[in-house]
């Protein structure tokens, strides 16, 4: 049976964690923050209400899922036999060359490396360990119990069987494999998606309307069950902030607008999305899951002022 190592407790980490636990195999997961490990028996409770509600999982299925997963602060003891470590800790270059420096020293030789992050090629991080043949990304979307694509994509030095090996691991928890034989910044989930979530946030910084009639503009005309701001609150608004940082560092101004928006209006008012209660919307009923969501609003949201002949 194969062990799994997942670094980073955060929303991602603990749905692989997680995931790969239900499907049999034993997980450690490392955090280098106790705080975040003593968050940890919440979240498996969560998550085995959701796959229980969502999945159809059993209570006892659920629960032998938590039984599989060990929770640590010393990576160390998270990578003691680790046959793969999914690495899913802030998106940021050097926090995770930092980590795999570490990890290096640790993982025993047969540990494959694979980073979970959703802009960085995996080759910028392959160098900073000693196994680069053995490196690749491993990209998985939110709700991973739902939205199960796994994208899989090596750099020129990935070893091809190690490419396979990953791949045939997806598959073998659950997920939809996607190969991405060459690297691309933002594979494909994200070369679609950010584009995508910039423009509907452009939109709304710079006053052309606001996140929900975005969002509704988008349901309407798409049929799609959710618009762009839902997404973000689903992502998490840390995570858009952090890519929108490393834009504006390199100059972007655009993402620096945005940037100092989210900020200001959403990330130091402690609105970050679903896991703290609010974001775009409050949750867990946001308004775009209302049936009245869809529906003409426009009579409650002017001044009521009209031209009766228009209306003749």
């Amino acid at each position: 049976m194969l062990s799994v190592a997942v670094a980073g407790s955060g929303v991602l980490g603990a749905q692989i964690a997680f995931q790969c636990a239900y499907r049999g195999l034993n997980v450690s997961v490392y955090d280098f923050s106790s705080e975040a490990i003593a968050e940890l028996p919440n979240k498996w409770r969560q998550l085995a209400d959701i796959y229980q509600r969502e999945v159809g999982a059993t209570a006892e299925a659920a629960q032998s899922a938590i039984a599989r997963l060990l929770s640590t602060d010393d990576l160390e003891v998270a990578l003691r036999d680790a046959d793969i470590l999914i690495e899913a800790i802030p998106e940021d270059v050097e926090i995770k060359k930092d980590f795999f420096r570490r990890a290096t020293q640790m993982a025993p030789a047969k540990t494959i490396f694979a980073t979970n992050s959703s802009t960085l090629l995996p080759s910028v991080l392959a160098t900073a360990t000693d196994r680069p043949e053995r490196f690749l990304a491993l990209h998985f979307a939110n709700n991973i119990w739902r939205q199960n694509v796994a994208e899989v994509m090596r750099h020129d030095g990935t070893d091809p069987a190690v490419f396979d090996t990953v791949a045939r691991f997806a598959e073998g928890i659950g997920m939809v494999p996607v190969l991405i034989r060459k690297e691309q910044a933002g594979y494909i989930l994200n070369s679609l998606l950010v584009p995508w979530l910039i423009a509907a946030m452009s939109l709304a910084v710079e006053g052309i309307a606001d996140p929900q009639d975005i969002d509704r503009t988008w349901m309407i005309a798409t049929g799609a069950p959710m618009g762009p701001f839902a997404i973000l609150d689903i992502i998490g608004l840390r995570t858009p902030m952090q890519v929108l940082g490393a834009r504006a560092q390199q100059g972007d101004e655009t993402a620096l607008r945005h940037s100092e928006w989210l900020d200001r209006e959403y990330l130091k008012r402690n609105r970050l999305g679903v896991e703290t209660g609010e974001g775009f919307y409050c949750y867990p009923n946001p308004e775009f899951s209302k049936p009245g969501f869809l529906r003409p609003r426009l009579a409650a949201r002017t001044s009521g002022r009209h031209d009766p002949a228009l209306l003749d």
